[in-house]
């Protein structure tokens, strides 16, 4: 069968989007939502759902859907538990097409005020080799059955699934768990793990740009690579942080940092990218760090206010001088010239500090702050 990344560049740029996109965010619910968002775009399906598994892996516990209104949800009534078709891809966690769902013989019917659903693709999502759950998709547009390459662009879409969802559940164990020995075993789970599977997922992208023929394709498909290798910095240093917390316990400046930055997720929506250069625990003493708090802090607090923002990347660089990065995707800077109290603050503290505080428009399209300090 030709391959994706021969025949249908713009199916694979959509593809590595999707990938970009749901890798971006390290929150569980948001990236389940954004894989069968992705998953209906990528396969032009007007419904979508992921179900979710239960600790017995054998029915369904959680069943997120696309395209159904709240109203249509509400009608529906009980979420499915996993029968009929639906739990053929439990039993047998396989890919499952046909074009008449209701005529198969696993079908188990639907209930009252149900919309009508003939074309049906499902693929289970695997994590860590045990299946997590399954995407299901019906009626694909223009009543078309689902192709093999759709089912070949879902399958890849669970992959990088799969590392999305292993990637949250680690973090969030990261977040929750204090023991020394834990946060050991996870700092080598991510290395590991997920840092190889991401690697082999751009060495594999890489291997395909030599059989696109146009440049603008081949840009993209170099641009996500680059993306992934970003991925990887990031989570490099989510290990050393771990490494740094276990040796030091929460007296180091990296863990004072993320302890702010993991503050302002609920207030955000989302958890930050944090990225360091530098020996930061080394140079960055008092007075400069507890100024770079609280200057981090406003920074954070700005932004969930009144930014908009769906992203956020933090930098810390430390060699004679301490940078602090912090961008967003938001709405951008105010235009009516007025500085606020905590601007005015952060300006302050950094020209006490020998540095100073400058905005600019961010590459994620709204703000980037810049705060230096002489170290």
């Amino acid at each position: 069968m030709p391959t994706i990344g021969v025949y249908d560049p713009d199916k694979l740029k959509e593809l590595l989007q999707a990938v970009l996109l749901i890798e971006s965010d390290l929150s569980l619910p948001v990236v389940l939502r954004r894989v069968v968002k992705a998953a209906c775009a990528l396969t032009d399906a007007k419904y979508g759902a992921i179900g979710v598994l239960d600790s017995s892996g054998e029915k369904l516990s959680e069943f997120i859907t696309e395209g159904l209104s709240d109203e249509e949800i509400r009608l529906i009534g009980n979420k499915p538990i996993g029968r009929g078709i639906l739990g053929a891809l439990i039993t047998d966690a396989v890919p499952l097409r046909t074009a008449n769902l209701p005529g198969h013989e696993k079908s188990y019917g639907f209930p009252l005020h149900h919309p009508k659903m003939l074309t049906f693709l499902g693929v289970p999502i695997k994590v860590s080799g045990t299946v997590f759950g399954n995407i299901y998709l019906t009626e694909k547009e223009q009543g078309l059955e689902f192709t093999n390459g759709d089912e070949e662009i879902v399958i890849s879409l669970a992959q990088a699934a799969g590392i999305a969802i292993e990637n949250s559940r680690l973090h969030s164990r990261v977040r929750e768990l204090t023991l020394t020995e834990d946060r050991a075993r996870i700092a080598r789970d991510l290395h590991d793990e997920v840092i190889q599977r991401i690697f082999a997922v751009g060495l594999s992208l890489q291997s395909m740009t030599r059989l696109i023929d146009s440049d603008q394709v081949r840009g993209r498909l170099q641009d996500s690579i680059d993306e992934l290798d970003e991925t990887i910095k990031q989570i490099r240093t989510t290990i050393f942080a771990l490494e740094t917390t276990q040796r030091l316990g929460q007296s180091s400046a990296r863990s004072k940092i993320l302890t702010v930055v993991s503050e302002a997720v609920q207030p955000l929506g989302f958890e930050p990218m944090v990225t360091f250069t530098g020996p930061i625990d080394a140079f960055v003493e008092e007075p400069v760090l507890s100024n770079l708090l609280s200057v981090l802090r406003e920074a954070l607090s700005n932004i969930a206010r009144h930014a908009q923002a769906t992203r956020v990347d933090i930098n810390i660089s430390a060699t004679q001088t301490l940078i602090l990065k912090v961008e967003d995707d938001g709405v951008g800077l105010k235009t009516d010239g007025r500085v606020g109290m905590g601007i005015k603050n952060m300006r302050d503290r950094a020209r006490q500090l020998g540095g100073d505080l400058t905005f600019d428009i961010s590459h994620l399209g709204g703000v980037q702050l810049l705060w230096t300090a002489d170290l």
